[in-house]
């Protein structure tokens, strides 16, 4: 397969950084299709970027003949039909987090892509961001021994409009679930518990809707390594995106990334410009890195990674916290994770 021709689901933010990936950066693909309910931004970005094709019902695109694979970037409360769609017509698929929010659900979308024998990709893009590799990499080889301790900070730089946390799974199911795959990714165990705490700080309108903006949670994995992760809706700062990880030969950490290296000094204060805005700018390389991956596997035949297993696993660490911050109590993964996929 010389080239691969790609249908995309959904025209919105990350459809559209997807799209341009694709357009000017991965010459091994082509978009030959993007949908969207909202027909008109999909024709304005299909004018953009000379996509030949657009639609607005799903089912069309998964069932074009001119498709080799789907990139379902359309809201959460749609993935596991478009996944099942594409599976059904023998697309392979890369879906965005996460493939949904209810664990049987899950479990039933797994069993129809294992059916249909395709590709299927988790979009987890921080695993393809090269600091994040980097820390993982040490932890892998030995270089900071045994790991004991790992802290993971996730701070937006504003909070998303409430109508959004109504069908997002919340702050645990949005948000954090990057940071529970991370945790999984660079610790290499799974979460065996979870303790979780929330808070309304910062807008209201957020805790009518059922949900908290502030949190901070606590991993215990089953080879005893002992986790923190801490996601605010709001760091007036900018994006604040760091790593922590203490083990028995020494410890790794990362920095924010910044747009540029200078440094300003005077008689009152040593500063710098803030670091980059939000996940479009700091992992633009990462959202390139994970695309090219999933064409990469589809040309050589190869499984890609992350899996629906690792989009299932996070899915239940994320319960797990709900479970806990509701209960008041540490919730064993196990809880809420029963069934197998």
């Amino acid at each position: 397969m010389a080239t691969v021709n790609i249908g995309i689901i959904g025209a919105g933010r990350i459809g559209k950084v997807h799209a341009e990936n694709l357009a000017f950066r991965i010459p091994a693909a082509r978009v030959v299709s993007i949908c969207d309910v909202n027909r008109a931004a999909a024709q304005t970005l299909a004018g953009q970027l000379g996509i030949p094709s657009v639609c607005d019902d799903y089912h069309a695109a998964a069932s074009d003949p001119a498709v080799d694979a789907i990139l379902v970037c359309s809201s959460t409360d749609t993935h596991a039909d478009v996944i099942e769609a594409a599976a059904a017509a023998g697309k392979h698929i890369f879906t965005e987090k996460p493939i949904e929010l209810d664990l049987g659900r899950i479990d039933e979308v797994l069993r129809a892509v294992e059916r249909a024998g395709v590709k299927f990709q988790v979009g987890f893009n921080r695993r393809f961001d090269p600091t994040f590799a980097r820390v993982r990499e040490a932890i892998q080889g030995g270089e900071i021994g045994e790991p004991h301790l790992l802290h993971v900070i996730s701070r937006d730089p504003a909070p998303p409009p409430p109508e959004y946390v109504s069908v997002s799974g919340g702050i645990f199911l949005d948000m954090m679930i990057h940071d529970f795959d991370m945790a999984r990714f660079l610790v290499g165990s799974e979460v065996s518990e979870v303790f979780a705490r929330g808070a309304v700080r910062i807008d209201p309108r957020i805790g009518e809707a059922g949900d908290v903006d502030t949190a901070l949670v606590m991993l215990t994995f089953e080879d005893g390594v002992i986790g923190t992760i801490d996601n605010s809706r709001q760091a007036v700062y900018g994006y604040d995106q760091r790593v922590e990880v203490l083990g028995s030969r020494g410890g790794i950490s990362t920095a924010n990334l910044y747009p540029n290296q200078v440094t300003f000094s005077s008689a009152k204060a040593v500063y710098r410009d803030l670091p980059l805005n939000f996940f479009m700018e700091r992992y633009t390389t990462s959202y390139v890195n994970e695309i090219q991956d999933f064409i990469s596997a589809i040309v050589d035949d190869r499984p890609p990674q992350p899996t629906g297993l690792d989009g299932r696993m996070s899915v239940a660490v994320g319960l797990a916290a709900k479970k806990s911050l509701l209960e008041g109590r540490p919730v064993k993964v196990s809880e809420v994770a029963s069934g197998t996929a």
